[in-house]
């Protein structure tokens, strides 16, 4: 579910000891009150959302789902409102040093969004084309280690639980069927079975939920094993698999029949404001939808040039449009197995690792391994081409790689996707945030810089001299326009008016996507509206920069300083990534 769906988890960027350490020169009254109000809303989080504290490892409130009824989401806005009131009246920005502003500004951004979240009501609209507050409850028992009584006895409660879970939820949803907010109908272009199909089963024992009572620890007896099994076949039976039928139910009879005919956010009550406030929040740019519009178009002449080169180089006959069809057609460019596909994917995976001590310092390689796995069977239907999955405590980091409909997966495609996956991508810069004991061991929802690094990293294979076959650059080219080609039809169908057939047909004309897969993306930007614009201006920003500086030192200019600059403190916002870069270079030979 996207953060723009659902109240975003607050970002406590720094420990109380990395806090005190780094107070130096700033105001030390004003960094407390600073790491007061961190510490208060930390505390606020864990007690409200039973899942936050299993997030961090910390396991508390285990028999309880978190409550969206009304009274509770009121009473948290008024936290947050309190908070963000006490955080602009009581903390100065400007008297604390460079580490304080950064823990400031990500912190106030999120107290920000949580406010804007219950203004704008985006408690009415719970789910996306991906699924929504029912996917919270997939893998709900390895949530918490099931080692003890106690643990099993909250997961049984926790599974009675559900039902009102799901009812608290559909309420609101039938709140906003009543008021215009719901989900637009072209999304629904399938049913929503397949997102149920674990939890309703013929016995309860079929259940994914009920593989606990199957493993018991040895700690617990064999009286309480079968009391224990008992009592969660019952649940199963009496509370979870009702609750999905349920669901299941008003979705199909309810509120698909009753979802809206229009797509573009601006056509919600106050959607005009709600979608300038997404493209600042996902962006952390204060920008206009018709300026972002325009950046799109300029990139997709700029990359569209770059195309052109590639294919007079190959020698390729024809038009554009025609090129692009042979990529999505001549049998070169697939696969006929999945176990292919993974090969492929982990051959490129081993080829960047070898390379990474050329553009990265060793002490800021992350140690955490990862694996290369298949998309899971339940998500690959309506996922797009791969994904990082993060790893963490004893876990390596997964790269996702969608074997589903094989057709629609292109290997010219390929080592663009693992760059931005894998290393030096998403598990280059998750795993090395992860490893760092002074920052937050989660992204915050900083897209422009987790997925602006990403998209930036997939351009990183040409300085170290891969992508050698052209198909595979012109691959790289197509996810780059790709992500240009977002910042036109997000703005185009949320702001300017248009449809899904003129994304579809932008897509198509300047990409060579998969048909699947541009159906696919275009769901997803009616879906979630502005997430997809972070991409392309976190990476413009990182290029911008990385230029700057290339021209500023010349000869002096290293390439694993500046990387290691970008990543020196996980994710920031744009303009303080800027900040952070020059004083980095302005202190890096003291």
């Amino acid at each position: 579910m996207p953060p723009y769906l659902k109240p975003v988890p607050v970002l406590i960027l720094f420990l109380s000891g990395f806090i005190m350490l780094l107070a130096g020169c700033d105001s030390e009254s004003n960094s407390d009150r600073l790491h007061a109000l961190m510490d208060e809303a930390e505390e606020f989080e864990i007690r409200e959302n039973p899942f936050r504290g299993g997030d961090d490892g910390e396991y508390q409130e285990n028999d309880r789902l978190q409550s969206v009824a009304m009274e509770d989401l009121e009473r948290r806005y008024e936290f947050w409102s309190d908070i963000q009131n006490q955080l602009e009246s009581d903390v100065t920005r400007d008297e604390l040093d460079l580490s304080h502003q950064i823990t400031y500004d990500s912190f106030k951004r999120q107290v920000d969004h949580n406010v804007n979240q219950h203004r704008y009501r985006s408690y009415l609209v719970p789910m996306n084309h991906e699924g929504g507050f029912f996917n919270r409850l997939v893998g709900l028992e390895n949530r918490v280690p099931l080692d003890s009584l106690q643990n099993y006895e909250d997961y049984i409660t926790r599974l009675n639980a559900v039902p009102n879970y799901f009812n608290q939820h559909i309420e609101h949803m039938r709140t906003g069927m009543e008021e215009g907010y719901t989900l637009p109908s072209v999304i629904f272009v399938d049913d929503y079975d397949h997102y149920f199909t674990s939890a309703i089963v013929d016995e309860a024992t079929e259940s994914s939920f009920y593989e606990p009572f199957e493993d018991f620890p040895s700690s617990i007896s064999e009286s309480d094993r079968e009391r224990l099994a008992e009592e969660g076949r019952a649940a199963i039976e009496q509370s979870v698999m009702p609750a999905y039928r349920s669901l299941a139910d008003f979705l199909t009879n309810e509120y698909i029949p009753a979802a809206r005919e229009t797509i573009a956010t601006a056509d919600l009550p106050d959607g005009e404001d709600y979608y300038n406030h997404l493209i600042e929040y996902h962006t952390t740019l204060p920008m206009t939808a018709e300026e972002v519009h325009q950046v799109g178009l300029d990139e997709v002449e700029r990359i569209r040039n770059e195309m052109y080169e590639i294919i007079e180089e190959v020698g390729f006959e024809g038009s554009f449009d025609e090129f692009l069809e042979f990529l999505r057609t001549d049998p070169q460019f697939f696969v006929d197995e999945p176990e292919d596909l993974l090969k492929e994917a982990s051959y490129h995976s081993k080829r960047m690792d070898g390379k990474l001590p050329e553009i990265f310092h060793i002490h800021t390689l992350p140690r955490r391994p990862y694996g290369v796995q298949p998309v899971p069977d339940h998500l690959a239907p309506r996922y797009t081409g791969g994904r990082y999955s993060l790893g963490g405590g004893t876990r390596a980091g997964e790269y996702w790689v969608n074997t589903y409909n094989l057709p629609s997966r292109t290997l010219y495609t390929l080592e663009a996707l693992t760059y931005h996956e894998a290393v030096p991508g998403h598990h280059l810069q998750i795993g090395l945030n992860q490893e760092m004991d002074d920052l937050p061991r989660r992204a915050g929802g900083l897209t422009a810089f987790s997925e602006g690094w990403a998209l930036y990293a997939e351009r990183l294979g040409l300085d170290v001299g891969l992508y050698d076959d052209p198909y595979s650059n012109f691959g790289r080219l197509t996810y780059e326009m790709w992500r240009a080609c977002r910042l036109v039809v997000d703005t185009g169908m949320h702001a300017l008016g248009w449809s899904r057939e003129d994304t579809i047909n932008f897509m198509t004309e300047n990409t060579a996507l998969s048909h699947h897969e541009i159906d696919t993306e275009t769901n997803r930007y009616i879906a979630w509206p502005g997430q997809a614009l972070a991409y392309k201006m976190g990476e413009l920003k990182i290029r911008e920069l990385r230029e700057t500086y290339e021209e500023e030192l010349g000869d002096d200019f290293d390439i694993r300083d500046f990387h290691e600059a970008v990543l020196k403190n996980g994710p920031v916002t744009l303009p303080v990534l800027e900040q952070q870069v020059a004083d980095f270079f302005e202190n890096r030979d003291q």
